[in-house]
């Protein structure tokens, strides 16, 4: 074990003297070094993972210290017109919830697309809120805006 060490230790300052003498046996000199030297290098950079790995935990636990505010606008309760009420209640709701009421309705009477997934079938209710007979997930919520006070 100790001859291993010392070994790659006098093998380094041999490749700084060697290229300065001849390239072409230097080549052939540190093929054969590169072996020993492939094996040590991964234990020299696990090394480092290892103390880098803390440093990122001391950075998540600082991150949580901030803590996110709802934004009111989201949590105000709001009137649904009569269209949207047939779907998700008369009952004034956040605008979340009645996205979340909305979702529970498509998916309780299967009306999201089969192929693609991200578009919804509307049925003669929804056809009322959306104007339309087929809306991509992603349009829905602004539709829904029109149908709230």
């Amino acid at each position: 074990m100790a001859t291993a060490k010392k070994a790659p230790a006098k093998k380094a300052p041999a490749k700084k003297a060697a290229p300065a003498k001849k390239a072409a046996p230097a080549k052939k000199v540190a093929a054969k070094k590169a072996v020993p030297a492939k094996k040590a290098a991964p234990a020299k950079k696990a090394a480092p993972a290892k103390k880098a790995a803390p440093a990122k935990k001391v950075a998540a636990k600082k991150a949580p210290a901030k803590k996110r505010t709802p934004n009111a606008a989201f949590m105000k309760a709001l009137t649904p017109s009569a269209a949207l009420a047939a779907v998700v209640g008369s009952n004034p709701l956040p605008r979340t919830e009645v996205v979340s009421k909305l979702w529970t309705y498509i998916k309780k009477n299967n009306l999201q697309d089969k192929v693609n997934k991200r578009m919804v079938n509307a049925d003669a209710k929804l056809k009322e809120i959306f104007g339309k007979a087929q809306v991509s997930m992603f349009e829905m919520a602004g539709l829904i805006g029109k149908h709230v006070k």
